[in-house]
């Protein structure tokens, strides 16, 4: 009896292992597999994609009457309600293309302020480019550290910022929005037929639309408040 609980210890340990290599041991072991496998282009990856999540999103646009490519596009995510929209505008009528369910996130409200912190950023973005060979899935790298967070940074002598910020697919994730892999297919196609340079993301502790600024808490830096202040204002029109 002994012998035989020993031997599923052992077993529960190593697939205890396994899975968590799996999951959170992505950024190692992925990158290495596709030094045999080869890296795929944006081009094919959206061929890949073509019969799933590209035929989903291009039936989302045509649904709400929006040109895929030809819209400018809005992403605004949501800690509080763990939720992303994506929204089209094209010839000044913009419309609600989709909302998916944020599957992970680590951090609570408040900016990123400083590399490790796990915290998701806040405050208006980009899209810097896209990832083919994320190792989660697919991957639209967020413009983060922006501007203002540079300045706001130097204001505050805070010289790392932190950075590779994403928005990618599966359910794990450290600073970044785990979308799952369906969502992430669709995303991915729609920002790459528009282009990066015609998104914004809006990055907010909660749906500030319909929810009061929050006040921020005493570990929080005094611009804080103003930040959120942008958001909202940054938001306000997607409605």
């Amino acid at each position: 009896m002994l012998r035989w609980r020993v031997v599923l210890g052992t077993v529960s340990a190593i697939a205890l292992l396994a899975a968590g290599m799996y999951l959170f041991g992505r950024g190692l072991w992925v990158p290495m597999m596709q030094r045999f496998t080869g890296k795929r282009t944006i081009d094919q990856a959206l061929a890949e994609c073509a019969a799933g999540g590209g035929s989903r999103i291009a039936a989302r646009f045509a649904a709400v009457g929006m040109p895929l490519p030809g819209s400018q596009l809005a992403l605004l995510a949501f800690k509080q309600e763990r939720r992303l929209e994506l929204w089209a505008e094209h010839q000044g009528r913009r419309a609600l293309v989709a909302s998916y369910a944020v599957l992970a996130a680590s951090g609570g409200p408040g900016p990123k302020l400083r590399e490790g912190d796990r915290q998701v950023p806040e405050g208006i973005y980009g899209i810097a480019s896209l990832n083919p060979n994320s190792a989660y899935h697919l991957a639209l790298r967020v413009d983060y550290p922006n501007a203002d967070d540079r300045r706001r940074g130097a204001d505050d002598g805070r010289p790392d910022l932190g950075g590779d910020i994403m928005i990618h697919g599966k359910a794990v994730s450290i600073g970044c929005l785990a979308m799952g892999d369906e969502a992430i297919e669709e995303l991915f196609t729609a920002v790459a037929r528009c282009g990066c340079d015609q998104v914004e993301v809006v990055l907010a502790p909660c749906d500030l639309r319909h929810a009061p600024r929050p006040a921020p808490g005493p570990d929080q830096p005094a611009w804080t408040g103003e930040r959120w202040r942008q958001v909202a204002e940054a938001l306000a029109p997607w409605r």
